[in-house]
């Protein structure tokens, strides 16, 4: 009896784990980011990109204006894919671009900029990346489309023509 036994436990902890390992396979633990926020823009200190003056916050972004804050960096692949994007984007009226310069050889953004062209109205640095990580970055590029000092939408990823268009129609 004894014998005849174990073989039947055997196979019944075998169906246990299968059937744990088989759940675990089926139940999706994939993190995906709120991307539509109504959440407000948080408040920072920075140097601009031309001047190296500080500036806060509250004197960049104003109420009743649509801005687009991109995270951005010289390094950074996808934010080459991306550029034309935003060069067609700062043609638009009524949005503003703000550029974040994350963690970026100052002299190789500007080599960058000269090469591509220039789309933002205003650059920022962030030397050390805590200012992108306030705004809730995970990598660059990021993109966040802000209204009354709110954050209204987060692309996260390069931006493409899909995800213009949908910047396009809440700017409207």
């Amino acid at each position: 009896m004894k014998i005849k036994t174990f073989p039947l436990f055997l196979v019944i902890i075998f169906l246990i784990i299968f059937v744990i390992f088989y759940k675990g396979l089926n139940n999706s633990n994939i993190y995906t980011p709120e991307t539509n926020l109504k959440k407000n823009i948080p408040y920072f200190k920075v140097k601009t990109f031309d001047s190296e003056k500080l500036i806060e916050s509250d004197e960049i972004f104003k109420n009743d204006k649509f801005y687009l804050i991109n995270i951005w960096a010289s390094w950074c692949v996808p934010c080459r894919d991306e550029h034309p994007f935003l060069v067609d984007l700062n043609k638009k009226k009524g949005l503003e671009i703000v550029g974040l310069n994350y963690k970026d050889n100052k002299k190789n953004a500007k080599i960058f900029l000269d090469d591509l062209g220039n789309p933002y109205d205003i650059i920022l640095m962030d030397q050390d990346g805590t200012i992108s990580i306030e705004w809730g970055a995970y990598g660059v590029p990021e993109t966040f489309l802000i209204y009354n000092k709110k954050i209204i939408k987060k692309v996260i990823g390069p931006l493409d023509s899909k995800k213009v268009f949908e910047i396009n129609e809440l700017v409207k």
